[in-house]
């Protein structure tokens, strides 16, 4: 392998010329840092990394954090578009990119200081942690700068991207009043999830909006998971028959719905409405295609990416984001008519 030395003797400058050209130093000129760029290449010169952090102190390492990576996440491929999204845009921003997994026990064990210490990150992207999350008030008060997806947390080194959350939960329940629908249920997700506080207090703002009853027992719990979701649907569909339509916090709890109904014989929209969040792969290709709230989940890891390079990097930028959602519709809702 090609080393520092080896540039500098077939570019014919110094080595520490050579070096402060590799590292993107102002101080070497245009056409002498090309020249040596180009020499670099042709040798395969490959920069030792944690050298370059050392020297100047910055590792250009991201790390992307997410908390209970499960198998059965797969179904579930919002984390997998956001990690894409941070990706893509670390990549061409020059950057390392390490995905880091984490659960409740792991926290316990070791610090979010430590984690990041041990790996030299120069910032995080952090999804997926709940509020009562201890990594997350650690990461706020943390000097390593971190962008939050979908937790609106702003600080000196704080930044966070999100979509509208409030507003796109709205306008799906609205929808289902629109077509005659009185005898909504919603089915929740985790309950330190900051989106399952938001899409409820959506859902309850909604009703009041329209004179429709808050009732307590037409709110269930899924955990954001369909097996849980589907445990829960199918005792309350039996004991609730008036109930026309279920609005889900996320698609795939709206699967685990849509598995309830098969089990009891019912037909979506026929008997049952469903309208869904987040436009996973799957929404559109289970029969029938749900109608669900598209989130950019793409789109939210770029500029969640963008976002902590800039904070990393000293820039003055906003330390927030938003990303437009849109209601899909598609065939899993119909007019309710009373008989």
């Amino acid at each position: 392998m090609a080393t520092l030395k080896d540039v500098s003797k077939a570019s014919g400058f110094s080595i520490t010329t050579v070096s402060r050209a590799l590292n993107g130093y102002d101080d070497v000129n245009k056409e002498t840092r090309d020249k040596i760029l180009n020499v670099a290449k042709e040798l395969g010169y490959s920069p030792n990394i944690l050298a370059r952090s050392l020297v100047k102190k910055q590792s250009k390492t991201i790390g992307f954090l997410v908390t209970d990576l499960k198998r059965e996440s797969i179904k579930d491929n919002f984390m997998f578009e956001t990690l894409c999204g941070v990706s893509d845009e670390l990549s061409d921003l020059d950057y390392e990119f390490v995905l880091l997994s984490t659960t409740t026990s792991k926290q316990k064990n070791k610090t979010y200081s430590q984690m990041c210490a041990e790996r030299q990150l120069d910032g995080v992207v952090i999804q997926g942690l709940k509020r009562d999350d201890p990594y997350l008030l650690e990461a706020i008060e943390s000097t390593v700068p971190c962008v939050l997806v979908d937790i609106p947390v702003e600080g000196i080194n704080t930044g966070y991207v999100t979509s509208n959350q409030l507003e796109s939960a709205k306008q799906a329940v609205r929808y289902l009043i629109r077509l005659g629908h009185r005898h909504i249920a919603f089915m929740n997700g985790a309950p330190h999830a900051y989106v399952s506080t938001v899409r409820y207090d959506a859902y309850r703002q909604v009703l009041h909006d329209h004179e429709i009853d808050f009732q307590e027992e037409y709110v269930l719990n899924g955990d954001f998971e369909e097996l849980a979701s589907k445990d829960a649907a199918l005792p309350f569909l039996l004991n609730h028959p008036e109930v026309t339509a279920f609005f889900c916090a996320s698609d795939v709890m709206a699967l685990g719905v849509l598995q309830a109904t098969r089990e009891l014989g019912l037909n979506v929209p026929e008997d049952l409405s469903i309208i869904g969040f987040d436009n996973i792969l799957l929404s559109q290709y289970v029969s029938p295609p749900l109608t669900t709230v598209g989130q950019q989940p793409y789109e939210m890891g770029r500029k969640a990416a963008s976002m902590i390079v800039n904070i990393v990097e000293g820039q003055d930028v906003p330390h927030e984001a938003f990303v437009n959602n849109q209601l899909i519709l598609r065939e899993s809702v119909r007019f309710f008519v009373s008989s």
